[in-house]
C-alpha cells in the first residue's frame, strides 16, 4: 500500500486543481475506486470481486473494515454484505482486512461541510459531496469514529455483496449453459431451474476469469432476511466463551512483555531516574529510556509493571495549570471576543427579545476514557518488515507512525487490527503505539507486547475536555422566547490532530456541537457562541465529543426557562422543535413513558431532554425518587430515529449501554488535576454506574430519518440533562455542574 504521505502529496495537487478550476479530471478521479488490495496476495483458484469479498474453494471471507470496540459493527458489516450475497452468517468467515485506502471512510467528512446534519438541501449535499471528493483525493483514511461506520458502509457493502452475487451467477451460467435470468441464489449457492446447487466455493475458479458485474440492482428491503432482523453476532460464541482474541490476548513465540513510565504531568520532561532497585527484580530483561520516560521489558507483564513501579523519577513541571481550580478560572476568563471560536448560530435578536430573564452557569468536567482493556500493542521489528498486533481506529496512521520510528518502508509495515475491549475515543490516540514501536525497534527481532498498567492508562489519558457554559433565557407569555448560549472550552480537534501532526484550519465545530444544530426552528431568538483556549490539559475525542457537555448546558438552561414559563417540559420542547424527525422522537418518548408532567408525587420527578448528535435525534425521560438514602433512578425511556435499523437487538443494546454510560458519568466521574497530575488513578475513583443503581431502560427506534445514521454515541448526550431535570422535579434542586454527586447523594 502506498503511504499516506505519498498519497497526500500526489493527490493534493489533483484536489487543489479541482478546487481552483473545477477541472473535470478532479471529478473523474474522485469517482474512481481504489485498487482492490486483496488481489496482491490472492491464491490461485480464489477470487475477489471487490475489496470486501474473497472466495476460494473452501470458504467465503467477508471483509468488515471498521474496527469493533464493542458496538457490534463487525457483525453489522458482515450482514450487509451477506444480505446481498445471499449467504448465511454461519457460512462465512469475517475479517477486519488489511489497512488500505480502498476502505476509506466516506462519512468522515459529512460534518466538515459546515451544515447541520438535518439539512439535506441540494446545496448542503453538494458541499458534502465536494468535501468528500477532496478528502478521498488528499487523505483517504480508513477509520472508525464519530458514529460514522454505518453511514459509511450501508450502501457500499450492499453493492459489494450484490456485485459478488451477480458475478457468481454469470460464472454459473457459463459453466452450466443456463441463462443468468433463469438462475437464483440461496444460502451460498447458485441454484439452477432444476434445483441443482452450484456452491459459491465451487464457482470461485470460474468467477476469477470474469470481470465483476458492475450494474447491479440491490434487493428491496421487503426481500431482506438478515438486515432489519435480530441477528446472532458472528463473534458471539467467542465472546460468550471468553475465547475471542483481543489485542491484549495476542501471543506469539519468543515474545517479551513491557510497560512504560512517562511523566504523569503530560508533556512534561523527565529530568532523571534511578532504576537500580528495578534492575535486579525477577524476570526483568532490560530497562531503557524512551521518549519522555522509561521502558521496562520483562518475561511477563506483571513483572514489568512491578519493576516500573520500583523506579524513582525526577519529573519536570506540567505545561498547563497544575491545580484544577486554575483550569476553571482560566475558562471563566475567556468569554470575550479575543477567544471567540465561532458565532455558530444567530436567529432573531436575543438581546432585544422581551421576557423574564433566567441565567445560569454550567460546568462539565474532564472525564477519562478508561476502557476495560488497557492500551496495549505488540510489535515485531526486523530489518525487512514490521508487524503490529493491536486494536486501533485509524490503522493507516498507525502504520505510518511505526514506519517513521523504525525506518522501515511503510509498504513493509503491517497492522493486524484486533478486537478492542472498549475505546470511547482513546484508541484514536497514538502514544502507546509510538512507545511500543520504540521498544520493539530497540529489541529488533523480538516481538514485544507493551501494556499500560491501569494507573498509567488513567495518568496518560487525553480526557474529555472541560466545558463551561453561560446561558441566558427569556420567557414571555408562558413560552420560551429566547436562548443565548455561550460555551467555553478547549479545542478537542486541534489538541488531537496536533499530536498526529496535522493542523486544523478554522473554528472547531465540536465546541458548539449539539447546541448550534439543535433543530428548534420555532424558537424566535437563539444565539450560540463558542470560545476556545489552547492553554489547558491535552484532551481528545471522548464518546459524543462536543455534544456531551453542550447538550447538558443547552437542555438544562432550556428546562429552567420552561419551568419559569410555567409550561410543560415535553410539550414546550415539541412546540419549539418544528423538525418532524425530532418531534417524532419526543412524542414517542412521551407515549412510552405515559408522560403527564414532571411532578409525579411527593419526592418523585421526571425529567426530559433532547439531543441531536451525528445526525440522530434522541429523546430521553428519566424518572427518580428522592429517598432517605439519596436519589434513586427508577426508570428510563429512550426514543431515537436512525433512519434504518440494521439489527433491532443491537440497536437496543447501544441505546441502553449509551444511556448507562451517560448517566454513570454524570453521577460519578471526573478527572481533576493536582500538582499537574490526574488525581484519579483507577475505577475506584472514576466508577460510573453500579449495577444496583441501573434502572430499567426501555427503547423505541423510529425509522423516519431520511438518512441512515450511526448510533454508537447519540444516546449519551441527553442522559445527563434528563437526569438533572428529573432531580429538579423531585427535589427543587437545580444542579448545573457534573458530576452530580458533588451536590447530591445517590442511592
Amino acid at each position: 500500500m502506498a503511504s499516506i504521505g505519498k498519497i497526500a502529496r500526489r493527490t493534493f495537487l489533483i484536489g487543489s486543481a479541482a478546487v481552483a478550476g473545477g477541472v473535470a479530471f478532479g471529478v473523474y478521479a474522485a469517482r474512481q475506486p481504489f485498487p482492490n488490495p486483496n488481489l496482491a496476495d490472492l491464491l490461485e483458484g480464489s477470487v475477489s470481486f471487490n475489496p470486501w469479498v474473497i472466495i476460494d474453494n473452501e470458504r467465503v471471507t467477508l471483509i468488515a473494515p471498521h474496527a469493533d470496540k464493542g458496538q457490534g459493527i463487525f457483525s453489522a458489516q458482515t450482514a450487509l454484505i451477506a444480505e446481498e450475497l445471499d449467504i448465511g452468517l454461519d457460512q462465512v468467515e469475517a475479517s477486519f482486512g488489511t489497512p488500505d485506502r480502498a476502505y476509506y471512510n466516506t462519512a468522515f467528512t459529512e460534518a466538515a461541510a459546515g451544515f447541520p446534519l438535518y439539512d439535506m438541501s441540494p446545496t448542503a449535499e453538494r458541499v458534502r459531496g465536494f468535501f468528500g471528493g477532496v478528502a478521498k483525493l488528499t487523505l483517504p483514511l480508513m477509520g472508525t469514529g464519530g458514529s460514522s461506520s454505518i453511514p459509511d458502509v450501508y450502501d457500499k457493502l450492499r453493492h459489494a455483496g450484490a456485485t459478488a452475487r451477480e458475478t457468481l451467477k454469470l460464472a454459473a451460467s457459463r459453466e452450466s449453459g443456463v441463462p443468468v435470468a433463469e438462475l437464483r441464489t440461496e444460502r451460498g449457492a447458485v441454484v439452477l431451474p432444476d434445483g441443482t446447487e452450484m456452491p459459491y466455493t465451487a464457482l470461485a475458479g470460474a468467477a476469477a476469469s470474469i470481470e465483476p458485474v458492475q450494474n447491479v440492482t440491490l434487493r428491496d428491503p421487503s426481500e431482506w432476511s438478515l438486515v432489519g432482523q435480530p441477528m446472532e453476532r458472528v463473534d458471539i460464541v467467542q465472546k460468550s466463551t471468553g475465547t475471542l482474541t483481543y489485542g491484549i490476548d495476542f501471543r506469539t513465540e519468543d515474545m517479551l512483555f513491557a510497560t512504560v513510565k512517562v511523566n504523569p504531568r503530560q508533556g512534561g520532561a523527565m529530568n532523571g531516574y534511578d532504576a537500580s532497585a528495578a534492575e535486579t527484580m525477577p524476570g526483568v530483561q532490560e530497562i531503557f529510556e524512551i521518549t519522555g520516560g522509561v521502558a521496562v521489558v520483562a518475561n511477563n507483564t506483571w513483572r514489568a509493571i512491578q519493576a516500573a513501579n520500583a523506579i524513582e523519577f525526577d519529573w519536570g513541571e506540567a505545561p498547563y495549570p497544575s491545580e484544577q481550580a486554575a483550569h476553571w478560572d482560566h475558562l471563566a476568563g475567556i468569554f470575550d471576543e479575543a477567544h471567540l471560536n465561532a458565532e455558530a448560530r444567530v436567529e432573531g435578536d436575543v438581546e432585544a427579545a422581551e421576557g423574564e430573564e433566567i441565567t445560569g452557569e454550567y460546568r462539565s468536567p474532564y472525564i477519562a476514557h478508561a476502557p476495560l482493556e488497557p492500551l496495549n500493542a505488540t510489535i515485531l521489528v526486523t530489518d525487512a518488515r514490521v508487524d503490529i498486533w493491536t486494536g486501533h481506529q485509524i490503522p493507516q496512521i498507525v502504520e505510518q507512525v511505526v514506519a517513521d520510528i523504525t525506518g522501515v518502508d511503510q509498504d513493509n509495515v503491517h497492522l493486524h487490527n484486533m478486537f478492542m475491549g472498549g475505546s470511547f475515543g482513546h484508541r484514536l490516540e497514538f502514544d502507546f503505539i509510538k512507545q511500543t514501536a520504540e521498544i520493539a525497534n530497540h529489541m529488533r527481532g523480538t516481538p514485544v507486547q507493551m501494556t499500560y498498567s491501569r494507573e498509567e492508562d488513567f495518568a496518560h489519558d487525553f480526557p474529555r475536555h472541560i466545558t463551561m457554559g453561560r446561558g441566558t433565557a427569556k420567557v414571555l407569555n408562558g413560552q420560551v422566547n429566547a436562548l443565548d448560549v455561550q460555551i467555553a472550552g478547549q479545542s478537542v480537534l486541534r489538541s488531537q490532530f496536533g499530536r498526529m501532526g496535522y493542523s486544523l484550519p478554522g473554528p472547531d465545530t465540536q465546541l458548539h456541537e449539539g447546541a448550534w444544530d439543535a433543530p428548534m426552528f420555532n424558537l424566535p431568538n437563539l444565539r450560540v457562541r463558542s470560545y476556545v483556549t489552547e492553554e489547558l490539559a491535552p484532551v481528545s475525542s471522548w464518546r459524543a465529543v462536543g455534544a456531551g457537555p453542550n447538550v447538558f448546558i443547552y437542555e438544562t438552561l432550556l428546562d429552567e426557562a420552561i419551568h419559569a414559563a410555567g409550561a410543560d417540559p415535553l410539550e414546550e420542547r415539541i412546540r419549539l422543535m418544528g423538525h418532524d424527525v425530532s418531534v417524532g422522537v419526543l412524542e414517542a418518548v412521551g407515549e412510552m413513558s405515559s408522560w403527564n408532567g414532571p411532578n409525579i408525587g411527593e419526592g418523585r420527578g421526571r425529567g426530559v431532554a433532547y439531543g441531536f448528535s451525528f445526525g440522530v435525534a434522541v429523546a430521553t425521560v428519566v424518572e427518580v425518587t428522592n429517598t432517605d438514602a439519596g436519589i434513586k433512578l427508577d426508570h428510563v425511556w429512550v426514543a431515537a430515529d436512525v433512519g434504518r435499523v440494521i439489527d433491532p437487538v443491537n440497536l437496543e443494546n447501544l441505546a441502553q449501554g449509551g444511556t448507562v454510560f451517560g448517566l454513570g458519568h454524570a453521577i460519578n466521574c471526573e478527572i481533576t488535576y493536582a500538582d499537574g497530575m490526574a488525581e484519579q488513578s483507577n475505577y475506584h475513583a472514576h466508577e460510573g454506574m453500579r449495577i444496583w443503581q441501573c434502572p430499567p431502560i426501555e427503547f423505541r427506534a423510529l425509522e423516519t430519518n431520511p438518512k441512515i445514521r450511526g448510533f454508537g454515541e447519540p444516546p449519551i448526550p441527553p442522559s445527563a440533562p434528563a437526569l438533572g431535570n428529573a432531580i429538579f422535579a423531585a427535589t427543587g434542586q437545580r444542579i448545573r455542574e457534573m458530576p452530580f454527586n458533588k451536590h447530591i447523594t445517590f442511592v
